[in-house]
Protein backbone atom coordinates (compact mmCIF):
# COMPACT_ATOMS: atom_id res chain seq x y z
CA UNK A 1 0.00 0.00 0.00
CA UNK A 2 1.03 3.83 -0.74
CA UNK A 3 2.08 5.19 2.30
CA UNK A 4 -0.02 8.06 3.59
CA UNK A 5 0.46 11.98 1.94
CA UNK A 6 2.87 13.65 4.79
CA UNK A 7 0.37 17.31 5.14
CA UNK A 8 2.97 19.96 6.54
CA UNK A 9 0.56 22.77 8.00
CA UNK A 10 2.66 25.72 8.38
CA UNK A 11 2.07 27.67 10.94
CA UNK A 12 3.47 30.86 11.92
CA UNK A 13 2.19 33.08 14.88
CA UNK A 14 -1.24 34.29 14.61
CA UNK A 15 -2.60 32.22 11.49
CA UNK A 16 -6.03 32.30 11.19
CA UNK A 17 -7.67 29.64 12.63
CA UNK A 18 -10.53 28.40 10.14
CA UNK A 19 -7.41 28.60 7.38
CA UNK A 20 -5.65 25.62 8.86
CA UNK A 21 -8.26 23.65 10.84
CA UNK A 22 -10.98 23.75 8.27
CA UNK A 23 -8.81 21.66 5.63
CA UNK A 24 -7.14 19.59 8.54
CA UNK A 25 -10.44 18.59 9.83
CA UNK A 26 -11.34 17.32 5.90
CA UNK A 27 -8.27 15.48 5.30
CA UNK A 28 -8.95 13.61 8.54
CA UNK A 29 -13.09 12.85 8.17
CA UNK A 30 -11.14 11.28 4.72
CA UNK A 31 -9.01 9.20 7.01
CA UNK A 32 -11.79 8.27 9.05
CA UNK A 33 -14.03 7.56 5.94
CA UNK A 34 -11.04 5.23 4.99
CA UNK A 35 -11.27 3.10 8.24
CA UNK A 36 -14.81 2.82 8.20
CA UNK A 37 -14.15 1.33 4.67
CA UNK A 38 -11.74 -0.83 5.87
CA UNK A 39 -8.50 1.09 4.26
CA UNK A 40 -5.38 2.25 5.61
CA UNK A 41 -4.92 6.56 5.90
CA UNK A 42 -4.31 8.09 2.89
CA UNK A 43 -3.08 11.46 4.88
CA UNK A 44 -0.64 11.84 7.70
CA UNK A 45 -0.87 15.66 9.19
CA UNK A 46 2.34 17.10 10.12
CA UNK A 47 2.31 20.76 12.15
CA UNK A 48 4.89 22.57 11.90
CA UNK A 49 6.81 25.99 12.33
CA UNK A 50 9.85 28.30 12.33
CA UNK A 51 8.57 28.20 16.39
CA UNK A 52 7.61 25.69 18.39
CA UNK A 53 4.75 27.57 19.60
CA UNK A 54 2.40 30.56 18.68
CA UNK A 55 -0.62 32.18 19.14
CA UNK A 56 -3.68 31.85 16.59
CA UNK A 57 -5.77 34.59 15.10
CA UNK A 58 -8.19 33.64 18.11
CA UNK A 59 -6.11 33.87 20.82
CA UNK A 60 -5.69 29.85 21.05
CA UNK A 61 -1.72 29.45 21.51
CA UNK A 62 -0.64 26.08 19.72
CA UNK A 63 2.28 24.24 20.75
CA UNK A 64 4.08 21.53 19.98
CA UNK A 65 5.07 22.54 16.54
CA UNK A 66 7.44 20.54 14.57
CA UNK A 67 10.35 22.38 12.95
CA UNK A 68 10.12 23.19 9.32
CA UNK A 69 11.39 19.52 7.87
CA UNK A 70 13.65 18.62 5.31
CA UNK A 71 11.33 16.98 3.18
CA UNK A 72 12.22 13.33 1.62
CA UNK A 73 11.13 11.84 -1.32
CA UNK A 74 7.73 10.50 -0.43
CA UNK A 75 4.22 12.70 -1.81
CA UNK A 76 4.19 15.97 0.50
CA UNK A 77 1.87 19.13 0.86
CA UNK A 78 3.05 22.10 2.49
CA UNK A 79 -0.03 24.82 3.58
CA UNK A 80 0.37 27.93 3.75
CA UNK A 81 -2.05 29.80 5.50
CA UNK A 82 -2.71 33.45 5.82
CA UNK A 83 -2.64 36.25 8.55
CA UNK A 84 -5.37 38.64 9.41
CA UNK A 85 -4.66 42.01 8.21
CA UNK A 86 -4.77 43.73 5.21
CA UNK A 87 -1.34 43.14 4.55
CA UNK A 88 1.03 40.13 5.11
CA UNK A 89 4.31 41.18 7.07
CA UNK A 90 6.61 38.76 7.55
CA UNK A 91 9.58 41.26 8.74
CA UNK A 92 10.21 39.42 11.85
CA UNK A 93 12.42 36.56 12.58
CA UNK A 94 9.76 33.57 12.29
CA UNK A 95 8.67 35.45 8.74
CA UNK A 96 12.17 35.64 7.62
CA UNK A 97 13.03 31.86 8.58
CA UNK A 98 9.54 30.74 6.75
CA UNK A 99 11.25 32.80 3.64
CA UNK A 100 14.64 31.19 3.46
CA UNK A 101 12.99 28.01 4.05
CA UNK A 102 10.23 27.96 0.99
CA UNK A 103 13.24 28.82 -0.94
CA UNK A 104 14.58 25.86 -0.72
CA UNK A 105 11.74 24.05 -1.92
CA UNK A 106 11.80 21.65 -4.86
CA UNK A 107 8.25 21.56 -5.87
CA UNK A 108 7.33 18.78 -7.96
CA UNK A 109 3.54 17.34 -9.26
CA UNK A 110 2.61 14.26 -7.28
CA UNK A 111 5.73 14.84 -4.86
CA UNK A 112 6.35 17.83 -3.55
CA UNK A 113 2.77 20.40 -3.72
CA UNK A 114 1.75 23.47 -2.55
CA UNK A 115 -1.78 24.20 -1.03
CA UNK A 116 -1.54 28.06 -0.68
CA UNK A 117 -5.02 28.82 1.47
CA UNK A 118 -6.02 32.63 1.37
CA UNK A 119 -3.75 35.17 2.00
CA UNK A 120 -1.40 32.34 2.07
CA UNK A 121 -0.91 32.15 -1.86
CA UNK A 122 0.94 36.09 -0.64
CA UNK A 123 3.58 34.32 1.80
CA UNK A 124 3.64 32.14 -1.25
CA UNK A 125 4.33 34.58 -4.07
CA UNK A 126 6.90 36.33 -1.83
CA UNK A 127 8.85 33.34 -1.41
CA UNK A 128 9.23 32.90 -4.74
CA UNK A 129 7.18 29.85 -5.51
CA UNK A 130 4.58 30.93 -7.50
CA UNK A 131 7.16 32.96 -10.40
CA UNK A 132 5.24 31.80 -13.80
CA UNK A 133 2.38 30.34 -12.44
CA UNK A 134 -1.14 31.26 -12.22
CA UNK A 135 -2.97 31.79 -8.85
CA UNK A 136 -5.22 33.80 -6.38
CA UNK A 137 -6.02 34.85 -2.95
CA UNK A 138 -8.70 36.23 -1.23
CA UNK A 139 -10.52 38.95 -2.85
CA UNK A 140 -9.14 41.35 -0.59
CA UNK A 141 -5.32 40.65 -1.18
CA UNK A 142 -5.71 40.22 -5.12
CA UNK A 143 -3.56 43.45 -5.30
CA UNK A 144 -1.11 42.42 -3.18
CA UNK A 145 -0.80 39.34 -4.42
CA UNK A 146 -0.04 41.26 -8.06
CA UNK A 147 2.91 43.71 -6.38
CA UNK A 148 4.54 41.12 -3.72
CA UNK A 149 4.27 38.00 -6.18
CA UNK A 150 6.87 38.33 -9.36
CA UNK A 151 5.75 36.62 -12.05
CA UNK A 152 2.70 34.92 -11.46
CA UNK A 153 -0.66 35.45 -13.30
CA UNK A 154 -3.11 36.44 -11.04
CA UNK A 155 -6.66 35.01 -11.06
CA UNK A 156 -9.74 37.13 -9.70
CA UNK A 157 -13.16 35.13 -8.88
CA UNK A 158 -11.74 31.54 -8.65
CA UNK A 159 -12.86 29.38 -5.79
CA UNK A 160 -8.91 28.11 -6.63
CA UNK A 161 -6.82 27.52 -9.22
CA UNK A 162 -4.21 25.15 -9.81
CA UNK A 163 -0.78 25.17 -11.77
CA UNK A 164 1.56 22.38 -11.36
CA UNK A 165 2.14 21.24 -8.53
CA UNK A 166 0.51 24.69 -7.09
CA UNK A 167 -2.83 25.06 -5.25
CA UNK A 168 -3.73 28.27 -4.50
CA UNK A 169 -7.39 29.11 -2.91
CA UNK A 170 -9.42 32.58 -2.93
CA UNK A 171 -9.36 32.16 1.13
CA UNK A 172 -10.78 30.46 4.49
CA UNK A 173 -13.69 28.51 3.62
CA UNK A 174 -12.78 27.56 0.31
CA UNK A 175 -9.90 26.23 1.38
CA UNK A 176 -12.16 23.25 1.81
CA UNK A 177 -13.08 23.55 -1.04
CA UNK A 178 -9.69 22.76 -2.51
CA UNK A 179 -8.90 20.13 0.12
CA UNK A 180 -12.32 18.25 -1.05
CA UNK A 181 -11.06 18.26 -4.80
CA UNK A 182 -7.86 17.03 -3.42
CA UNK A 183 -9.66 14.57 -1.42
CA UNK A 184 -11.33 13.44 -4.74
CA UNK A 185 -8.14 12.89 -6.80
CA UNK A 186 -6.53 10.92 -4.41
CA UNK A 187 -9.07 9.03 -2.87
CA UNK A 188 -12.14 9.21 -5.33
CA UNK A 189 -15.10 11.29 -5.75
CA UNK A 190 -16.85 8.76 -3.52
CA UNK A 191 -15.48 9.32 -1.03
CA UNK A 192 -14.69 13.15 -1.42
CA UNK A 193 -18.84 13.50 -1.37
CA UNK A 194 -19.30 11.13 1.76
CA UNK A 195 -16.29 13.69 3.68
CA UNK A 196 -18.43 16.59 2.42
CA UNK A 197 -21.83 15.23 3.58
CA UNK A 198 -20.28 14.80 7.09
CA UNK A 199 -19.15 18.58 6.84
CA UNK A 200 -22.60 19.38 5.81
CA UNK A 201 -21.01 21.63 3.19
CA UNK A 202 -22.54 21.66 -0.38
CA UNK A 203 -19.25 20.58 -2.54
CA UNK A 204 -18.21 23.57 -5.33
CA UNK A 205 -15.66 22.77 -7.61
CA UNK A 206 -12.96 25.22 -10.08
CA UNK A 207 -13.63 25.39 -13.43
CA UNK A 208 -11.40 23.19 -15.14
CA UNK A 209 -12.29 19.86 -12.79
CA UNK A 210 -13.63 16.92 -13.97
CA UNK A 211 -17.52 16.54 -13.81
CA UNK A 212 -18.69 14.04 -10.24
CA UNK A 213 -22.16 14.95 -10.35
CA UNK A 214 -25.11 18.20 -11.73
CA UNK A 215 -25.12 18.65 -8.31
CA UNK A 216 -21.86 19.69 -7.96
CA UNK A 217 -21.50 20.86 -11.58
CA UNK A 218 -21.59 24.92 -12.54
CA UNK A 219 -20.78 26.41 -8.69
CA UNK A 220 -17.72 27.47 -9.42
CA UNK A 221 -18.82 31.33 -9.01
CA UNK A 222 -18.88 33.48 -5.98
CA UNK A 223 -22.19 35.55 -6.94
CA UNK A 224 -24.26 34.66 -3.58
CA UNK A 225 -27.99 35.27 -5.09
CA UNK A 226 -27.32 32.35 -7.51
CA UNK A 227 -26.03 30.32 -5.27
CA UNK A 228 -29.22 30.37 -3.13
CA UNK A 229 -31.25 29.92 -5.95
CA UNK A 230 -28.87 26.66 -7.22
CA UNK A 231 -28.99 25.35 -3.35
CA UNK A 232 -33.46 25.61 -3.38
CA UNK A 233 -33.27 23.66 -6.98
CA UNK A 234 -30.65 20.96 -6.11
CA UNK A 235 -32.52 20.46 -2.82
CA UNK A 236 -36.16 19.86 -4.57
CA UNK A 237 -35.38 19.51 -8.26
CA UNK A 238 -38.79 17.58 -8.51
CA UNK A 239 -40.78 20.78 -7.47
CA UNK A 240 -42.42 22.40 -10.35
CA UNK A 241 -39.55 25.00 -10.70
CA UNK A 242 -39.95 27.77 -13.18
CA UNK A 243 -37.87 30.61 -14.11
CA UNK A 244 -39.93 33.37 -12.38
CA UNK A 245 -40.16 31.43 -9.31
CA UNK A 246 -36.09 31.16 -8.84
CA UNK A 247 -35.77 34.47 -9.92
CA UNK A 248 -37.81 35.29 -6.91
CA UNK A 249 -35.35 33.62 -4.76
CA UNK A 250 -32.84 36.04 -5.66
CA UNK A 251 -35.32 39.12 -5.68
CA UNK A 252 -34.66 39.86 -9.33
CA UNK A 253 -36.39 39.50 -12.69
CA UNK A 254 -36.71 36.21 -14.71
CA UNK A 255 -34.49 37.87 -17.88
CA UNK A 256 -32.12 39.12 -15.49
CA UNK A 257 -31.23 35.39 -13.55
CA UNK A 258 -30.99 34.24 -16.94
CA UNK A 259 -28.27 36.28 -17.70
CA UNK A 260 -26.98 35.82 -14.20
CA UNK A 261 -27.00 31.75 -14.85
CA UNK A 262 -25.28 32.60 -18.39
CA UNK A 263 -22.58 34.65 -17.16
CA UNK A 264 -21.79 32.89 -13.50
CA UNK A 265 -22.80 29.20 -14.01
CA UNK A 266 -22.20 28.95 -17.94
CA UNK A 267 -25.83 27.67 -18.09
CA UNK A 268 -29.67 28.55 -18.61
CA UNK A 269 -31.70 28.02 -15.62
CA UNK A 270 -33.88 25.37 -17.46
CA UNK A 271 -30.82 23.19 -18.59
CA UNK A 272 -29.23 23.37 -14.99
CA UNK A 273 -32.62 22.52 -13.83
CA UNK A 274 -32.82 19.62 -16.34
CA UNK A 275 -29.56 18.63 -15.21
CA UNK A 276 -30.59 17.42 -11.62
CA UNK A 277 -33.60 15.95 -12.65
CA UNK A 278 -32.00 13.79 -15.10
CA UNK A 279 -29.48 12.69 -12.73
CA UNK A 280 -32.33 11.86 -9.87
CA UNK A 281 -33.92 10.10 -12.68
CA UNK A 282 -30.88 7.85 -13.70
CA UNK A 283 -30.77 7.00 -9.73
CA UNK A 284 -34.49 5.77 -9.66
CA UNK A 285 -33.88 3.63 -12.80
CA UNK A 286 -30.80 2.19 -11.04
CA UNK A 287 -33.27 1.42 -7.98
CA UNK A 288 -35.10 -0.50 -10.35
CA UNK A 289 -37.95 1.89 -10.60
CA UNK A 290 -39.96 2.19 -13.98
CA UNK A 291 -39.40 4.60 -16.19
CA UNK A 292 -42.57 6.06 -15.42
CA UNK A 293 -42.50 6.08 -11.75
CA UNK A 294 -38.43 7.66 -12.32
CA UNK A 295 -40.21 10.74 -14.16
CA UNK A 296 -42.58 11.43 -11.28
CA UNK A 297 -39.82 11.63 -8.64
CA UNK A 298 -37.41 13.50 -10.79
CA UNK A 299 -40.05 15.82 -11.22
CA UNK A 300 -40.77 15.41 -14.78
CA UNK A 301 -44.01 16.07 -16.20
CA UNK A 302 -44.48 12.31 -17.62
CA UNK A 303 -42.44 9.53 -18.97
CA UNK A 304 -42.00 11.10 -22.31
CA UNK A 305 -41.00 14.47 -21.08
CA UNK A 306 -37.88 12.24 -19.21
CA UNK A 307 -37.23 10.44 -22.44
CA UNK A 308 -37.17 13.83 -24.53
CA UNK A 309 -34.86 15.22 -21.93
CA UNK A 310 -32.44 12.32 -21.92
CA UNK A 311 -32.00 11.95 -25.40
CA UNK A 312 -31.56 15.44 -25.78
CA UNK A 313 -28.78 15.36 -23.02
CA UNK A 314 -26.83 12.26 -25.23
CA UNK A 315 -27.04 9.51 -22.88
CA UNK A 316 -25.83 6.43 -24.55
CA UNK A 317 -28.51 4.47 -23.04
CA UNK A 318 -32.42 4.51 -22.67
CA UNK A 319 -34.05 5.09 -19.54
CA UNK A 320 -35.85 1.49 -19.77
CA UNK A 321 -32.47 -0.48 -20.57
CA UNK A 322 -30.33 1.49 -18.02
CA UNK A 323 -33.25 0.12 -15.24
CA UNK A 324 -33.23 -3.13 -17.30
CA UNK A 325 -29.30 -3.93 -16.79
CA UNK A 326 -29.29 -2.22 -13.29
CA UNK A 327 -32.20 -5.22 -12.09
CA UNK A 328 -29.94 -7.64 -13.82
CA UNK A 329 -27.09 -6.94 -11.67
CA UNK A 330 -28.97 -7.12 -8.46
CA UNK A 331 -30.31 -10.43 -9.70
CA UNK A 332 -26.63 -11.59 -9.74
CA UNK A 333 -25.47 -10.81 -6.80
Amino acid sequence: MPAPIQVFFVLLPDSLALDWAGPAEALRMANQCLAQHGQPPAFALRFVGPVAEAPTSVGLRVTGLEPLPTLGQEPSWVVLIGQPGDEVRLDDEPGRALMHWLQGLELRAGQQELVAICAGAVVAGMGGLLAGRRGTTHHAHLQELRQKASGCEVVSNRLFVQDGPVWTSAGVTTGIDLVLHRISIHCGPALAAEVAQNLALALRRGPDDPELSPFLLHRNHLHPALHKVQDAVSREPQKPWTVPAMAALAATSPRHLTRLFEQHAGVAPSHYLRGLRLALAEAALTAGHPVARAAELAGFSSDVQLRRSWQASGRSATPRALRTAARERRATH
